[in-house]
């Protein structure tokens, strides 16, 4: 048992329908392999059974889902925690990048971020302590002039994802939202 989760029965029933779901796909491909796409019944009594009850339980799915996420909570200080303690690593190559175009040697740059990386990986990892790497190349001489705290900005990690983001929903998900609109509700009464 795992009391701390919110949502464990929702979430592992809409798996298990996933899971029946992708089953099917079996019984599909063997019967198109067998078959060969003849003008035959043999594909009658599969075909019967796999489409409405596949069609059944991805709508099912789809009501725990959306059951699920409607009572989404982020928690965005906990993100942003994960977040600054991985983005020492990710700058780690911007860093290099930088260091290199003021001049420095790569090889050695590159030699120089690794050792500390490693060390600090090490006091995260085994002494469960917080990313230090930042702080450890302040004393580094080849990344002496190197912008390290303008390297911990998140937003130069992301590239084009909030406009990604935008352009799926005003191209896509709005265009599907509009031409169903009657049939999307909030009053779906799941039971589990």
């Amino acid at each position: 048992a795992m009391p701390y989760k919110r949502n464990p029965m929702r979430c592992e029933r809409a798996t298990s329908l996933c899971r029946f779901v992708m089953s099917q796909a079996h019984c599909a491909l063997d019967t198109a392999a067998t078959q060969w796409l003849e003008r035959t019944l043999d594909d009658s009594a599969s075909r019967r059974l796999i489409l409405p009850e596949a069609f059944l339980a991805l709508d099912a799915v789809l009501l725990i889902m959306h059951n699920v996420a409607s009572g989404l909570i982020v928690n965005d200080a906990t993100v942003r925690a994960n977040l600054l303690a991985e983005l020492p690593f990710m700058a780690s190559e911007n860093l290099m990048m930088e260091a290199v175009a003021l001049g420095r040697d790569r090889q050695a740059v590159h030699e120089a971020i690794r050792q500390h990386s490693q060390d600090a990986g090490r006091v995260v990892k085994q002494e469960g302590r917080p990313n230090d790497l930042i702080e450890r190349l302040r004393s580094e001489p080849l990344l002496e002039g190197v912008d390290l705290d303008g390297a911990m900005a998140p937003e130069q990690y992301i590239g084009l994802a909030p406009q990604q983001v935008d352009r799926f929903i005003e191209e896509i998900a709005n265009p599907v939202r509009a031409r169903y609109a009657g049939g999307l509700s909030n009053d779906e009464d799941l039971k589990v």
